[in-house]
Formats: C-alpha cells, structure tokens, sequence
C-alpha cells in the first residue's frame, strides 16, 4: 500500500498590473492572513498550497505570483510556458487594471501555447467599496460578468483583507484543470510542467521489518 502526498500537481501563474493585489490574495490564500504591509513583487515569487478537488483528489499547486512592471516582463515570459492556468487579477477600485486585462490574457495565450491555458478573472480589494468603504467601485459588476461570458471564463469578487472569495478563486481554476484532465483534453506530458502526476510514500506498514545479525566481532 501507499500513501498518497497528492495526486497531481498543477501550475498556475497569477498576472496583472502592479499593485493590483496579487502579493496579498496569494499570502492569505496560503498562509491565511492579510499583509498590511506589502512590497512590489521583484520579478516572480513563489508559493505552494495542497487543496482538494470535488471527489477528494489533491492537488498540489505550485503559484508563480509575477511583477506587474513592464520592467520585469522580460523575466515573467519565462514562467508561462509551463504553467496550466492564469489568474487575471485587477482592481475593483481601478479602472485602467480592468482594461488592461485582455492584453494580461493574450500574452498568457501566447507563451502557454501550444496547451490552452485555464483562465479565472478575479477582482481584488472588494473590501474597500463594501460596508461603508471610502473607495469608489471604478470597475461594475455587469461588465465583468459581460467580458468573463463573451471569453467563457469564470469570474469572482475578493477580499485578501477579509478572507471573501478567496479560497473560491483557487478553488474554481484547479477544479477546472481537474475536469479537463477527466475529460482527455489535459494529458500529463513529458517536459511540461503545467500538470504532473503526483508523488506517493511507502506507508509504514509497507516496511519489512529485518531482524539486525549479531555483530561480527575477531578475538586475538
């Protein structure tokens, strides 16, 4: 018998512009608290998380978060290749982060190529338009809903300050990745690294336990 650490491992990159958001929805995605101070992302920074898919298969998933500075693009390309899917993260509270999505969305679909990446859109900062928030909501509900059915990807409103969606969002793309590897569109191949299969471990009852031979000992 074995003991199975996870089933699949996926890779997923979270992209859009600077200050969006990104750092802070992954920081509470995997460790499970808001940081209230956050510095720029420096290229491309590296998180894991182990989740469950619907039937309980797991799934490690490895998340590149990437610098949105037109600087660090040079560096980001590389990581798209092998990932399966991109979370487009704007800012409910700016407008140009929203608009610049299709342009996040192509050069994904450019690098990932040949393999068709899944893609979620996801909102940040909603804490802020919410109970009384100061911000002003620059990016309405209805258009999003809108962009995500005319490209047929999914869509959420979060919060890395409260937790709202949070989990949701990773949750809803790895689900996906697991339903097209159910289908046969997704197949694990040698040299990418956007699926692979998992690890296992021997389970402990697996040991043969072997009695240790006396020490040989000489005698002058």
């Amino acid at each position: 018998m074995v003991e199975p650490i996870f089933d699949y491992q996926f890779r997923l990159i979270l992209i859009g512009d600077s200050t969006v958001g990104k750092s802070s929805l992954l920081k509470y995605f995997t460790d499970g608290k808001f940081a209230e101070v956050s510095d720029p992302t420096v290229g491309v920074d590296f998180f894991a998380r182990l989740i469950e898919v619907k039937n309980g298969t797991r799934i490690k998933l490895q998340l590149w978060d990437t610098a949105g500075q037109e600087r660090f693009r040079s560096i980001t390309k590389s990581y798209y290749r092998n990932s399966v899917g991109a979370l487009l993260v704007y800012d409910i509270c700016n407008r140009t982060s929203f608009n610049n999505i299709p342009l996040w969305m192509n050069e994904a679909k450019r690098h990932i190529e040949p393999h068709r990446p899944v893609f979620a859109l996801v909102g940040c900062k909603l804490d802020l338009v919410r109970g009384g928030g100061a911000a002003q909501r620059e990016v309405p509900e209805e258009e999003v809903v809108a962009f995500a059915q005319r490209h047929g990807i999914f869509h959420i409103e979060t919060s890395a300050k409260t937790g709202h969606n949070v989990e949701q969002a990773f949750t809803a793309i790895t689900q996906e990745v697991y339903n097209r590897i159910q289908s046969g569109e997704y197949k694990v191949e040698e040299g990418w690294d956007g699926i692979k299969k998992g690890f296992a471990r021997p389970s402990s009852m697996d040991f043969n336990l072997v009695e240790a031979e006396p020490a040989k000992t000489s005698c002058c």
